[in-house]
């Protein structure tokens, strides 16, 4: 481990001194060292044979043992002078092996002369100890700065002190043995979990696999709620608005028919005939700001579910495809209990509605218009300017049309009607907001502007030929057209113009 700042190397110089007696009392004094330790060492046991090597004691000194004996008949003179060529050998080889500035240091040396320090130069130079940068550094990849001597970890060629290294989802230091690490990015294995594994958005619990062990969920196109595939069969309640399938954590309500309602669309939700009245007039006055007035006085009830399916099983005209039918326009003569005081809510469920049957006589090419009870004031208001548009067809003469035809232009005017509510001037169309339900709030809300996109959006990517592919053409020659010469088109051809 480095250690922060400047880092020294300490080590004591050497001072290479002169010589303080000349080069004869040097030899001599060398002499009678050598001749003393070989006669000390005569005494000593044997050692390795063959050449004996020197070894350093203490502070440095040189001292080789004595040969061992051998049956050599040379004289000792001889052989002493031998062993001490070979001593004197050594002891310079070992010299030139020193390092530079190792050395003898005396201890007089400021006692020396000046003289003998000219005469005598060093043959190595001596060693000055210099500043030691380190050119390394362990800086914390968390607080960017520099670890020093304190203890850190090591994670994807980075160092960390322990309390820097956190999850990168919710800041919080990572201290199991055991990390996720995603784009250079460092988690807890359940942070990283929670990013990665999809939670239902129903049950709020991670999302099983499949048998192949594949995560498989579903998806709404518009709300993106994910869910659990095993929610579309156990029973848990969707809006009859929205679409929306009821939380853990939310109820809903019950309308008493089979239809649940979530509590957002609960807010605008328009709930017996009288409320709907101020609506359904400024739709028609809707209609008649672009110059297609309805000069009959078509009555309209808002109805149960089983009243209007019992009228769309005794309506003769018209296409149904849906499987829960909103709105009809009704040219047959019926008598159909309509909704007169709104339910209130007692637990999780509307009580206490008051119905009224009527007798429904037709005066004209229109019997009456029926919509049903409990949906969302945008809703209803594109379900009314729908149905309109079905009355206004016959009673100007539009007959026999096609099933795509018909049902594409009725739904190029609901659009229109919804256009003109949540985003008004856009196409310089009438709103009808102003003598709406909208207009007590204050304008329209920001829930209810969310769910008239939603509506746009349904309108718009409806998979049936009738309502979806009829609408997509109509709204094509609309656009390109305008829509008085797309009428007058069908009119005189029964077909949308290319």
């Amino acid at each position: 481990m480095s250690y922060s700042g400047n880092v020294r190397h300490l080590s004591q110089p050497c001072i290479n001194g002169d010589i303080f007696s000349s080069h004869t009392e040097r030899k001599s004094r060398f002499m009678k060292w050598m001749n003393k330790l070989f006669k000390g060492g005569s005494n000593r046991g044997p050692v390795n044979v063959g050449n004996p090597s020197p070894q350093f004691i203490g502070d440095g000194s040189m001292v080789s043992r004595a040969p061992v004996r051998s049956l050599d008949n040379r004289s000792r003179s001889d052989k002493e002078k031998e062993e001490l060529d070979r001593a004197i050998a050594l002891s310079l080889a070992e010299g030139l092996k020193k390092p530079n500035g190792y050395g003898w240091q005396p201890s007089n040396n400021e006692h020396l002369s000046k003289s003998h320090e000219d005469d005598f130069r060093p043959p190595y130079p001596s060693y000055m100890p210099s500043e030691y940068n380190p050119t390394e550094y362990r800086i914390c990849g968390g607080c960017n700065r520099d670890i020093g001597c304190s203890s850190y970890l090591g994670c994807m060629g980075t160092f960390f002190h322990p309390e820097c290294f956190r999850c990168h989802a919710c800041g919080y230091p990572i201290t199991e043995p055991e990390f996720s690490v995603s784009e250079k990015e460092s988690y807890h294995k359940s942070c990283f979990k929670d990013l990665t594994h999809p939670k239902c958005e129903v049950c709020f619990q991670y999302i099983p696999t499949n048998k192949d062990g594949l995560i498989e969920y579903r998806c709404h196109p518009f709300w993106s709620q994910r869910y659990c595939p095993a929610h579309e069969h156990d029973n848990t309640a969707r809006c009859c608005s929205c679409e929306r399938l009821e939380s853990v954590n939310v109820r809903y309500i019950s309308l008493g028919d089979g239809r649940s309602l979530c509590l957002e669309c609960m807010e605008s939700a328009i709930m017996d005939t009288g409320d709907c009245q101020p609506l359904y007039h400024s739709i028609r006055d809707f209609y008649e700001g672009m110059n297609m007035r309805l000069d009959q006085q078509i009555p309209m009830l808002l109805v149960e579910r089983h009243a209007l399916n019992d009228a769309i099983d005794k309506e003769k005209h018209g296409f149904h495809h849906m499987p829960e039918t909103r709105g009809l326009c009704l040219s047959e003569e019926l008598t159909v209990a309509s909704v007169q005081r709104r339910p209130r809510i007692g637990g999780n469920r509307f009580i206490g509605m008051r119905t009224r049957h009527q007798k429904l006589t037709r005066k004209c090419e229109v019997t009456a218009i029926l919509v049903l009870y409990g949906l969302p004031r945008l809703l209803t208001g594109s379900i009314l300017a729908h149905e309109l548009m079905h009355g206004w067809l016959r009673l100007n003469g539009y007959r026999n049309l096609n099933p795509e035809i018909e049902e594409g232009i009725c739904q190029v005017l609901a659009h229109m009607w919804l256009e003109s509510e949540i985003m008004p001037g856009l196409k310089s169309m009438p709103s009808t907001s102003s003598s709406s339900y909208g207009s007590k709030k204050g304008g329209i809300s920001r829930v209810d502007n969310k769910l008239g996109e939603f509506f746009l959006h349904q309108i718009a990517n409806d998979a049936s030929p009738a309502y979806g592919g009829g609408y997509r053409a109509a709204n094509a020659a609309v656009t390109t057209y305008g829509l008085r010469r797309t009428l007058d088109h069908i009119r005189l051809t029964g077909s949308i113009p290319l």
